[in-house]
């Protein structure tokens, strides 16, 4: 995914309230569909109106700038669902107490955690996490490669 599409559609989500959790890019080379997920910076339920209102920002800007996105795409907005990624500090301690899927050394390589919480400087920080068994493990944020809330159906 190129930086610049990325920073062009940021640009256009956070003026209006929204963050840019996860930008996709799928389909084909001649029509992408590009995949959009936002949430509120307010912590609100993201809603159709919300998605709407963003595509409508995204859209005009692409548009403007067909060199951004090629001539022909395919754009889709939406809320970042439940198992949302976790990209940064400041999604790390939103959703602390909360399970993850964590993609990093540290557990093995890839595991569902506890999140415990996350302390140190900007740029440095470090994530808290506790395994089924009650281990609590620390990890540098910079080497989680990846990592996505759990959801679980109830039974």
């Amino acid at each position: 995914m190129s930086q610049e599409l990325e920073d062009v559609i940021a640009t256009e989500v956070e003026p209006l309230g929204y963050e840019l959790v996860e930008l996709r890019r799928a389909g084909s080379k001649r029509t992408p569909v590009l995949d959009v997920r936002i949430d509120r910076r307010d912590g609100e339920a993201v809603t159709v109106d919300d998605c709407a209102r963003v595509s409508r920002a995204i859209e005009a800007r692409l548009d403007a700038e067909p060199g951004i996105a090629g001539d022909r795409y395919v754009l889709e907005v939406s809320s970042p669902g439940v198992e949302r990624p976790l990209r940064n500090a400041a999604d790390w301690r939103r959703f602390a107490g909360q399970d993850a899927n964590v993609s990093a050394d540290a557990v093995g390589g890839r595991a569902n955690v506890k999140i415990v919480g996350v302390d140190g400087e900007p740029g440095s920080e470090t994530v808290t996490v506790r395994d089924s068994r009650g281990t609590e493990r620390r990890i540098p944020l910079a080497d989680v490669r990846e990592a996505r809330l759990v959801f679980h159906w109830k039974r």
